[in-house]
């Protein structure tokens, strides 16, 4: 790219190579024509091909979707997304989420996409059980990356590190193969609002514990704490001297993957795994988001069990110490595609829209694979209590 933003020969030909040998060919015989039958320089054939490419109407969106105030910003949650990548049927519907994620960067305002964790089924198996999966784990954590590769440079995301990034199968033990497929210098984006983090479990700098940072006229400085799985104590004493101490005057969101329980919203406590030392979140909510008075949204997956959509999710308020309401929200996509074994979520994300009178948070549920055909964006979102509400900051 040259200084004015335009693209040079070289990147143009390089362009035209990832597309494949078919667009490469085009390029050349539209190239040597317009050097023949208009003597143009080659650097000239090639900007008149890319004028003649960049003249062509924009796709037709069949949902596109816009913000209800345009002095608004979103971020985008996508929950448990283990069921995507397990069966390689199902990859490309994770895809799906990520790349209409980038596409709406600029018509949303996204700041930030969130996700609760789980990118894969299993952290580190070779042997496949036919029966819930068809990929080892390395495959899953390589179209996880390939997804998420989507955002790449492009926007933050940021990930709460679930039970099936640790361990074997499902949690138990401590180590994860998170920050070998997702290290801080992969997203240039993350240089620009990562302010804090903390060591994993096996010592090693990651972002399983990192602090986020974003600014807004309206909203003013914002801090979103992602924690590991079960976090450690130190975790949660970290986590509360951030909010209490240097970002005590910010606005704070946690996202942690395991908080509350489907329908009834109780939080998780006494899970039946092995890890240690651990805490979930009955023992976050005493330890660090009570006791805080700036944490006022928890958002959090995990959790969930084949049925109704009230299944798959959860939401509760409840007076912190300062005597503020916390919002308490979980999301988990996992079996909303027709169970344990179905699609992995049928697309469903939540679009989180920071009202510019910084305190409403409007939530919508909607879903990309259905949006994106005319025959279908009916179906693309869903308008129930538990789907369209809305969260306020005190």
């Amino acid at each position: 790219m040259s200084a004015n933003g335009v693209k040079t020969v070289s990147q143009a030909r390089t362009g035209f190579a990832r597309c494949g040998k078919f667009s490469y060919f085009v390029h050349n015989q539209f190239i040597n024509k317009m050097q023949s039958k208009h003597f143009l320089p080659k650097a000239a054939a090639t900007a008149a091909l890319l004028a003649c490419l960049t003249a062509a109407p924009a796709q037709h969106r069949a949902d596109q979707q816009h913000l209800t105030d345009p002095q608004s910003f979103t971020m985008i949650l996508l929950g448990d997304p283990q069921g995507y990548t397990k069966y390689d049927i199902n990859q490309p519907l994770f895809e799906l989420t990520t790349a209409w994620c980038a596409d709406n960067i600029d018509s949303l305002r996204i700041k930030a996409v969130l996700c609760t964790g789980d990118l894969v089924e299993q952290n580190e198996n070779i042997v496949r059980n036919r029966a819930m999966l068809n990929q080892t784990s390395r495959q899953m954590w390589e179209w996880a990356s390939h997804c998420m590769e989507r955002l790449d440079d492009k926007v933050p995301y940021i990930i709460a590190t679930g039970n099936h990034e640790y361990g074997y199968v499902r949690g138990d033990e401590g180590f994860t193969h998170f920050p070998e497929y997702f290290p801080f210098e992969r997203n240039s984006r993350w240089a620009d609002c990562v302010v804090a983090a903390y060591p994993n479990r096996e010592g090693k700098a990651s972002l399983e514990n990192a602090a986020y940072e974003f600014t807004d006229s309206h909203w003013g400085k914002m801090l979103v704490l992602a924690l590991e799985w079960a976090p450690r104590d130190e975790v949660l004493a970290w986590a509360k001297q951030l909010a209490d101490g240097p970002y005590k005057n910010h606005k704070v969101m946690l996202l942690i993957h395991s908080f509350l329980d489907e329908r009834t919203a109780q939080r998780t406590e006494n899970e039946n795994y092995r890890i240690q030392p651990r805490n979930y979140g009955q023992d976050v909510w005493e330890k660090l988001v009570y006791p805080c008075h700036n944490i006022q949204l928890v958002m959090c997956g995990h959790t969930g069990k084949p049925g109704p959509f009230e299944d798959s999710v959860a939401f509760r308020r409840d007076k912190n110490a300062a005597g503020k309401a916390v919002n308490q929200m979980m999301f988990n996509v996992q079996v909303l595609g027709g169970g344990w074994e179905g699609n992995g979520g049928d697309g469903w994300l939540r679009i989180l829209e920071f009202m510019p009178d910084g305190r409403t948070i409007q939530v919508r549920t909607y879903s990309p694979l259905f949006g994106i055909s005319p025959s279908t964006k009916h179906l693309a979102h869903r308008t129930g209590a538990c789907d369209r509400f809305d969260m306020t900051w005190e």
